[in-house]
Order: C-alpha cells, then sequence, then structure tokens
C-alpha cells in the first residue's frame, strides 16, 4: 500500500484570519517557530498564506508610513498552492522539487484539512522506504 501525505501531514494547525492584527500574528509565527499558516475566511476557506517572508514587509511599511499596524490581508501571499489529501508522497516530492515553498496546505474535496512539509516527506521517506530497506516508490504516472 503505497503512502499518502495525509498519512504525514499535520493537523494541528496555526491559522489567522484576514481581519487579525499583523504584528499579533507574527508574534505567533515567532513563538511556534513556523516558517507560514493558512490564512482563512469567515467561512472556513483557504484564502491565503501568511509567512515569516510576508511579515518582513512590515518593515517597509513603517519606514514610509511610520506604523506597525496592519492586518494579516495586507502581507498575506494571496497566491496559494495546495495539495490534494490523497497526493503520493512521490507526487509531494516532486512539487516541492518543484517549488520555493517548505510547506503546502493540503486540502480535500477544496477544503483546509491540513498541512505538509519538505520534514513531513522526508520522515515518510525515511519510514517508509529507507529504515525498511524497500526499493523506492515508483512513478506510475504516464507522462
Amino acid at each position: 500500500m503505497n503512502a499518502t501525505i495525509e498519512d504525514y501531514m499535520a493537523t494541528d494547525l496555526v491559522t489567522f484570519s484576514p481581519e487579525e492584527d499583523i504584528v499579533r500574528a507574527m508574534r505567533i509565527l515567532l513563538e511556534t517557530r513556523y516558517s507560514g499558516a493558512p490564512v482563512l475566511d469567515r467561512d472556513g476557506q483557504l484564502v491565503g498564506v501568511l509567512s515569516k517572508k510576508d511579515c518582513l514587509a512590515i518593515v517597509y511599511n513603517t519606514a514610509y508610513h511610520q506604523d506597525w499596524g496592519g492586518r494579516v490581508e495586507q502581507y498575506m501571499s494571496r497566491k496559494v498552492e495546495t495539495i490534494d489529501a490523497a497526493s503520493s508522497i512521490l507526487e509531494a516530492a516532486e512539487k516541492f522539487l518543484n517549488s520555493s515553498f517548505r510547506r503546502f496546505p493540503v486540502v480535500r474535496d477544496g477544503r483546509l484539512v491540513g498541512q505538509i512539509s519538505r520534514f513531513d516527506i522526508l520522515r515518510a521517506i525515511d519510514e517508509r522506504y529507507l529504515r525498511e530497506g524497500r526499493q523506492a516508490p515508483q512513478d506510475n504516472s504516464n507522462r
């Protein structure tokens, strides 16, 4: 049986709302040591991701406006790449190789159900293949 990312994704997530105070959100990212977190609207729909990199824009805003404030929606990335919960470990590894992102929101039927990171994929490969001495997964797709 092939492992899916659903077997390894994090489900206890830190999330933000677009209206949330950016300084508070930045502090939460620092305290939890997460590189980013999903942003959900009032209906629970994924509308963005806030990363530490996004938070660096506060420095520029402060330099011009002398204001540390703002809301998450002013800084979050709105173009969000997701991955389906049923995706294989191999598919996820390929997606990470072709992206600069460190983590992806995981969706099922368009709803956020978790988050997968590079670390999670490496852990899956180690547990499923390296420790067991099994053969590496094969890409069975027709490309």
